[in-house]
Formats: C-alpha cells, sequence, structure tokens
C-alpha cells in the first residue's frame, strides 16, 4: 500500500492567495458551481481532535486549507512560548491521509513582518473573563490572528472545537460583529477513552498527573448528572469532583448562558454550558460540557 502524499506546505502570504484561487478557479471549472473553501487553524502539535476539524471541514467543503502557526500574540510574558510543542514533520504525516489540500506554515515575520501588530481586535469584556482573567490579553491575540487568518485566506467556512468553547464564542462573536463573510464550524470535543479533552498539552501529563486530570470530566460527568436540580446543585457536585484528585488545583468553575457567555441566573432554565479550568501539576487544562438546567 503507498503511503499518501503529503499535503503542499505554503509558506508565504501571496503564495496562499494564489494556491487558493488558483484551487478555487479548477473547482468552478469542473462543477459550475462556486468552490467552498474551509480553513482549520491550528497551532500545530495536531492530535485527533484536529483531525476532526480537518475531517468535518473536508464534509463541508471542495478545498481543505489547514493553518499551523504558534501565534505569539496570544502568549503572555510570563507564558513560555518557547516551550510549545514544534512537531511539523508529525503533523504533515498526521495531515496526509486526509485529503488536506494545502497547509499554510508562515513564520512570524511573515504574519508580522514589523513586529508584534500595534493593531488588535479587542475581545471585549467576555474576553476577560474566565480564560481571559487567567490570561490577560489572550483572547486580543486569538482575534487578531484569526482575522488575519481570514482575511489571507478568504474562506467560506472556518472549522473551531468546542472544547475551547470561549474560544468559539469569541470568533462567532466578531465575524457577526465584523459582518465578515465565513461561516463559524463548531465541532464537539473529541475525548480520550478515559473522558479526558484530547489537548496539546495533556503530553505533559505524567502517570500520576495524568490520572488527576480525570478531575476535569469528573466534573462535568456530575454537573450532567444533577443538572435537574439547578445551579446550586450543579457547581457544589461539580466541585465536589475535585476533592478526589488533590493534585488537581481548580481555578474556575462556571456556568454560563450560551447566547451571552455570561454567568447563568440562580433561577435559570434551559440550555446551559459548564465551564471548568484547574491547574494540574503545573499543566493548565479547560473543558467544558452542554447540560440543561431544572
Amino acid at each position: 500500500m503507498s503511503t499518501p502524499d503529503a499535503p503542499r506546505v505554503v509558506r508565504e502570504i501571496a503564495a496562499l492567495r494564489g494556491a487558493i484561487a488558483t484551487l478555487r478557479e479548477r473547482g468552478a471549472d469542473a462543477s459550475g458551481d462556486r468552490t467552498r473553501v474551509a480553513l482549520v487553524p491550528t497551532m500545530g502539535a495536531l492530535h485527533d481532535g484536529h483531525l476532526a476539524l480537518v475531517r468535518r471541514a473536508r464534509e463541508l467543503a471542495d478545498v481543505v486549507v489547514v493553518s499551523i502557526f504558534v501565534n505569539p500574540l496570544q502568549f503572555a510574558p510570563s507564558e513560555d512560548l518557547d516551550r510549545y510543542p514544534r512537531t511539523m514533520d508529525a503533523d504533515l504525516a498526521a495531515l496526509a491521509p486526509e485529503g488536506v489540500d494545502l497547509v499554510f506554515a508562515p513564520g512570524v515575520d511573515d504574519m508580522y513582518p514589523h513586529g508584534p501588530s500595534e493593531t488588535r481586535v479587542v475581545a471585549g469584556p467576555i474576553g476577560d473573563r474566565y480564560e481571559g482573567a487567567a490570561r490577560p490579553g489572550h483572547f486580543d491575540g486569538v482575534l487578531t490572528v484569526v482575522a488575519k487568518l481570514l482575511h489571507i485566506a478568504g474562506p467560506d467556512l472556518v472549522m473551531f472545537g468546542r472544547k475551547d468553547a470561549q474560544q468559539c464564542f469569541l470568533v462567532m462573536r466578531m465575524v457577526a460583529d465584523l459582518d465578515l463573510p465565513v461561516e463559524v464550524v463548531p465541532v464537539e470535543t473529541v475525548r480520550e477513552a478515559d473522558g479526558l479533552a484530547l489537548s496539546s498539552r495533556n503530553r505533559y501529563l505524567d502517570g500520576d498527573a495524568r490520572a488527576a486530570a480525570r478531575a476535569l470530566p469528573d466534573a462535568l460527568e456530575a454537573a450532567r448528572e444533577v443538572a435537574g436540580s439547578g445551579l446550586a446543585e450543579v457547581l457544589a457536585e461539580a466541585a465536589g469532583a475535585f476533592g478526589d484528585h488533590e493534585a488537581a488545583v481548580l481555578d474556575y468553575l462556571v456556568v454560563v448562558d450560551p447566547a451571552t457567555f455570561l454567568p447563568v441566573d440562580d433561577d435559570h432554565r434551559g440550555p446551559a454550558r459548564v465551564l471548568v479550568a484547574a491547574d494540574v501539576a503545573g499543566t493548565r487544562l479547560i473543558d467544558n460540557a452542554e447540560i440543561v438546567l431544572g
């Protein structure tokens, strides 16, 4: 059996735009319909969660573009940008069987030729909560690079995982607020056999830390089980799950309204989303789940 060819890698902005234009023309010539392009933005270190985004893009679009760029704007000075894993060869090997047309892998100088961009997309009040409170400026950096990628690639669809629920919400709000001509497609969280949400950070967990990380999916499961009893019971039971995992230190546990991403009222009834974040042996992990309160 032959090995699938690795997707074409493009590093310059102009080259990506030209390659996408060519693929659009070829697709239109063949079918007569508009060629749909999907973008999957990533920072590399790809796992099955990323590949789920790629597969969904392949189902919905004619052309699939994956970007691999470790964006310095979304790292705080206290965070180790250099520690983030760069695994380009492994990433390309993982993408080879998935029918990806192009991989956009620019350098920092390609994306920010004059240094860190002084023009930023501001995430607003929701961007200062939850992950934004723990990582000030993080979502401004995320939205700025996503806006750049959307302008560069001009996709019809852009794929984001629901594991990063706050990020997904803020991207959707940015697209709506700025009237960007793209559809944001959320894709459900992919989990490992023990329930832990797939994350590039999971590789930092050793055996004991990996066991402690179970506190996050355990908390979400506890929340689901008592959702019918209301908010107070959900918060109490979910927080209680951390009592069995001392190495997992809870940062925040909150139930938000999916429409606003603000904390729900005590008497809220209906759809809600539980957000949880914790430090597990020095590794920050996040997770979330949809529930119906009341």
